[in-house]
């Protein structure tokens, strides 16, 4: 462990399970002071396992700092109480932001729910924007902050292909995707807005998105309910969390980047560790 993060604090949404949980275990490992949120502290949410009481017992038990603020990101009110709960918890200005949260609920655009829709765009596009503007003075004021948005492929445009031979357009293997692609193609481009407004003030915005997905629980439910989910080839846990690792650590240069963690580790010749810090052997990484 480096304690590359000694003396900063940090706010992970999202941080009761999966990716969240992940990044949250790391940052304190690393010596950051880290403020989780979610929505409820004890239950686990819908019907997955992992709690914030659970994750923030994990950081305690490895001697880390954390504070459990819990919020629901689709409401204003509540998210608002985030970040100044974040601060009195842990004692001053927060120098990193990871929007990790998300809600993805997966069916067809021709009859998608409009309620379901703004519940979406609000903790998918709204929450990150709100959490990131609180953040913003503070960074300014001190010349330096580190805000990373977890992205999704699924925002990424692919070409119609033509339909299996038997299939119709309302029967084909579309995977019901497609307004959490919208949600998330909205995130990289407030990701690059606000990257460049913030550009020579220390101030790094990126985003990083699994290059294919992570292997955790809820990803994996995911896969198993789609038609033909050839495209589920898992990277791990560690390589993902690596990749947020490195973003809340990088140069004033590295800033504006949507880009895929893989690429991020292979580029910058960067070595996995697991959640607690210590590196994983090479076997592991293979």
């Amino acid at each position: 462990m480096t304690g590359r993060l000694h003396g900063r604090r940090a706010i992970v949404t999202g941080a009761s399970r999966g990716i969240g949980a992940g990044i949250a275990q790391r940052l304190a490992a690393e010596g950051a002071a880290v403020a989780i949120v979610a929505r409820t502290v004890d239950e686990p949410d819908r019907g997955f396992d992992g709690t914030l009481a659970r994750t923030a017992e994990v950081i305690r038990a490895d001697g880390g700092t954390v504070a459990i603020v819990p919020a629901a990101l689709e409401d204003p009110d509540s998210r608002a109480r985030i970040v100044p709960e974040a601060e009195k918890a842990l004692g001053g200005p927060i120098d990193i932001l990871v929007n990790n949260a998300a809600a993805a609920i997966f069916q067809p655009l021709r009859d998608y729910p409009s309620k379901r829709a703004h519940l979406t765009f609000e903790v998918n596009v709204h929450a990150p924007l709100d959490l990131a503007q609180r953040v913003i003075p503070g960074m300014r004021e001190r010349g330096e902050g580190w805000i990373v948005n977890i992205t999704s492929g699924t925002a990424r445009i692919r070409p119609v292909e033509p339909l299996p031979e038997g299939e119709t357009d309302l029967d084909a293997d579309i995977h019901g995707t497609a307004l959490y692609g919208m949600s998330k193609a909205a995130q990289d481009r407030m990701t690059a807005g606000l990257a460049a407004e913030l550009n020579g003030t220390g101030i790094r915005v990126n985003a990083v998105r699994p290059r294919s997905a992570v292997a955790t629980a809820g990803a994996m439910s995911v896969a198993s309910n789609m038609v033909g989910s050839q495209w589920f080839v898992p990277e791990s846990l560690e390589e993902m969390v690596e990749a947020v690792t490195w973003l809340c650590v990088a140069a004033p240069h590295h800033t504006g980047k949507v880009e895929a963690s893989l690429d991020i580790l292979e580029r910058e010749k960067v070595t996995v560790h697991g959640l607690d810090g210590r590196p994983i052997a090479k076997e592991q990484n293979a």
